[in-house]
């Protein structure tokens, strides 16, 4: 086997293990004076924050765009509406199977069992969700999506900073989707200048793109410089156990469903790795988006199809985040607090899973989809703040499986429709830079 060291995958592979490294380097220095963090530490989490930063910035133009034209492109489907229920169908199945695995894996090894509440004190989180919050997050505050916040600075001052909120957008772009079918031919001048901005915010996307090896190795360094191998040894089977439900659904679950619609799983992740790593690095789905879509489109999935399901897909579709970490995060709260979790309890978290994973809206952390499980089951807020110290370690997986998670939904209901291009799936994987 030859390895093409030019190839996207390889240079991002290049570039965690750089960061690995570096991140190792940058615990060693140490910090510097008056306890700030050090040249090299300073410097991977600027480069790091800016990568992010470039990747949120395309996000609000390329949902928007994406979710109006993708609506609009339906109409050339004969069976449009049978694509969408399937699509939500097979959200919910996965989800479904997901936070399954993540509870049957919380009772086998019951991770939060006999660290004690004296091991590590328990803070309450500063974003909590709740059903309300939820529900009145889905209505949009304007017509832009943009949210503010304000905090106290160190110095006494007020800091205020302004946000799309992503689920908002998602709601406002499907509204005015459907209207431009309402409207017919008038708005066909609408659509071409949607298509061509949207054409525009992928070519810019593509620049940044090309960044990720540089980003990866920041990103990864960050986290190991930042939280160091103590963090997670303190809440060492916590965090194994989440890694092995992950691993569970990305290599045994997908695979075993992609078989049983007849595909190869090799030739799945094959294409849609560089996804999967950018997803794993970024620890955003939304950011992550673009790339997703552009391998299932390389996949064989209907280009139509794709550009309707990943960016939804995206920003709804949480196996990760949603369903394996809130699961086993509501055992691990509930074992540390010595709370015994009743039938009904578990019945509980599968509701939530399958149900509340929109809360999460695609962005880097779930603390929001799990203060919603911990509020709907009655247990502890404050045992939210037990795991936020390893929350980017634990983010990276969680994301990768999010986006292949997002992937194989629309591969699966493309081929059950059949327009899946079995000949691109099965065909060589190419280069993402060629996107």
């Amino acid at each position: 086997m030859t390895i093409n060291y030019r190839s996207f995958g390889f240079q991002v592979l290049v570039g965690m293990v750089a960061g690995l490294a570096l991140g190792v380097a940058a615990r060693a220095i140490g910090p510097a004076g008056g306890g700030d963090l050090n040249w090299l530490a300073v410097t991977l989490k600027t480069l790091g924050s800016v990568f992010v930063t470039l990747l949120k910035a395309v996000v609000p133009p390329l949902v928007f765009t994406a979710i109006v034209a993708s609506i609009a492109n339906l109409r050339a489907l004969d069976n449009a509406a049978r694509l969408a229920g399937q699509t939500l169908l097979w959200f919910a199945i996965t989800a479904l199977i997901a936070v399954s695995i993540g509870i049957a894996i919380g009772l086998v090894f019951q991770p939060g069992v006999g660290i004690g509440p004296a091991a590590t004190p328990p803070t309450r989180p500063d974003s909590v969700g709740g059903w309300l919050d939820f529900l009145t997050g889905l209505v949009p505050g304007n017509s832009l999506a943009l949210t503010g916040s304000s905090k106290l600075t160190a110095d006494g001052g007020v800091s205020t900073s302004l946000s799309f909120n992503v689920l908002q957008l998602l709601v406002i772009s499907i509204a005015v989707g459907l209207a431009t079918l309402k409207v017919g031919e008038k708005a066909e001048p609408f659509l071409a200048f949607v298509r061509s901005f949207l054409a525009v915010v992928r070519a810019i996307l593509g620049w940044i793109i090309r960044l990720t090896p540089i980003g990866s190795a920041a990103l990864i360094g960050t986290a190991v410089a930042t939280y160091g191998w103590e963090a997670l040894a303190r809440l060492g089977t916590f965090t194994a156990t989440i890694y092995l439900g992950l691993a569970l659904v990305l290599l045994v679950v997908y695979p075993l469903l992609l078989l049983a619609h007849g595909l190869s799983p090799r030739a799945f992740f094959a294409k849609a790795w560089p996804a999967i790593q950018l997803g794993f690095v970024s620890r955003s789905s939304v950011g992550t988006m673009p790339v997703t879509e552009t391998v299932t489109e390389r996949l064989g999935v209907e280009k139509g199809y794709a550009a309707f399901a990943i960016p939804l897909a995206s920003t709804t579709k949480m196996d990760g985040c949603a369903s394996i970490y809130p699961a086993l995060s509501a055992i691990f709260v509930a074992g540390f607090y010595g709370i015994h979790l009743a039938p009904i309890d578990y019945l509980l978290i599968v509701f939530v899973s399958v149900v509340g994973s929109a809360a999460t809206a695609g962005l880097t952390g779930a603390v929001v989809m799990l203060t919603l499980t911990l509020s709907t089951l009655g247990l502890p807020l404050e045992g939210a703040g037990l795991l936020l110290a390893i929350d980017p370690i634990l983010d990276m997986g969680r994301t990768a499986v999010n986006v292949a998670g997002q992937v194989l939904v629309a591969t699966l209901v493309a081929k059950r429709e059949g327009i899946l291009d079995e000949g691109a799936y099965n065909g060589a994987a190419g280069e993402l830079a060629a996107a």
